[in-house]
Order: C-alpha cells, then sequence, then structure tokens
C-alpha cells in the first residue's frame, strides 16, 4: 500500500508537479480516497476518474467518514 501518491498535470507543453495528490494505492490496483463529508459531492466522482485516467488503474473506492455531530 503507498499513501499520499503525488501525480503532475501535463498540458501541452506545461507541466505541474505534485497537481494532484491520491490518498491511497493498494496492491498498484485500487485508488481509495478518503473524504471526511456529511454529503457525497459529484466533485469526488470527477475526482476519481481524473485519477483513474492519469494512473491506467480501473478500479476506486471513495472512503466516507461522516463527522460525529
Amino acid at each position: 500500500m503507498r499513501q499520499q501518491i503525488s501525480l503532475p498535470l501535463k498540458y501541452k507543453d506545461k507541466t505541474i508537479k505534485n497537481a494532484y495528490k491520491l490518498d491511497l494505492v493498494v496492491e498498484n490496483k485500487v485508488i481509495v480516497e478518503i473524504k471526511s463529508t456529511l454529503e457525497l459531492h459529484p466533485v469526488f466522482y470527477s475526482q476519481l476518474l481524473t485519477y483513474l485516467k492519469l494512473t491506467n488503474l480501473k478500479l476506486n473506492f471513495i472512503l466516507i467518514l461522516i463527522p460525529h455531530l
């Protein structure tokens, strides 16, 4: 398992190092994103789709931690 993996953003001839940060990658097969929120926002799906495209992985998982109120 690897954690806090940085990914670059490349556009034309420009590169931004550490533009994205994956929470966990398990067995080099599954991206796990950990969120602490009361709601599941559509941007979370977009974020994971971007990570899948950048890493060429096929599986992802969002772990939602609901804060105690």
